[in-house]
C-alpha cells in the first residue's frame, strides 16, 4: 500500500467519523464511495471492507452519543439482533450479482433516501412539531 493510499484511507476514515458522529452516517454512505473513488476498489470489495470499518465507527459513535443520552438502547439492540439474517442474505446476493449492478443499486438507494429526507425537511411543519 502506497503513502497516497494511506492518506486517502485516513481522509475517508476521518470524513466518515465526522459524518457518523454528526449525522449518524458514515459507514456505507462514505466508506463505500470513498473506497471506490479514491482507492479504486471494486464495489463489492468496498462494501465488504466498509462492513468491517463501520464496527469501529459505530462503537465509538454510540459510546459518545450514549454520553449525551441520545441512544435508544432497546431499539438499537433489537435492530442489531434482527439484522444478521438480512446481512447473510445480502452478502450472498452481493456475491451473485455484477459489480455494476451493485454500484447502481447503491446509488439508487442513496438517491431514494436523499429524496425522502429532503421531502421530509422541505414539507411544511405540522402543528405538533
Amino acid at each position: 500500500m502506497s503513502a497516497a493510499d494511506l492518506v486517502a484511507l485516513a481522509a475517508v476514515g476521518f470524513a466518515a467519523g465526522v459524518a457518523s458522529g454528526m449525522l449518524g452516517v458514515g459507514g456505507g454512505v462514505l466508506f463505500v464511495p470513498g473506497l471506490v473513488a479514491f482507492l479504486d476498489k471494486t464495489q463489492l470489495a468496498a462494501e465488504a471492507t466498509s462492513l468491517l470499518a463501520v464496527t469501529v465507527v459505530a462503537a465509538v459513535g454510540a459510546w459518545r452519543q450514549h454520553g449525551y443520552g441520545n441512544v435508544r438502547l432497546r431499539d438499537g439492540i433489537l435492530i442489531g439482533l434482527l439484522s444478521p439474517i438480512g446481512v447473510v442474505a445480502g452478502t450472498e446476493l452481493a456475491n451473485a450479482v455484477s459489480d455494476r449492478a451493485l454500484a447502481l443499486s447503491f446509488a439508487a438507494l442513496q438517491l431514494y433516501f436523499a429524496w425522502r429526507l429532503a421531502r421530509r425537511v422541505l414539507a411544511p411543519a405540522s402543528r405538533g412539531s
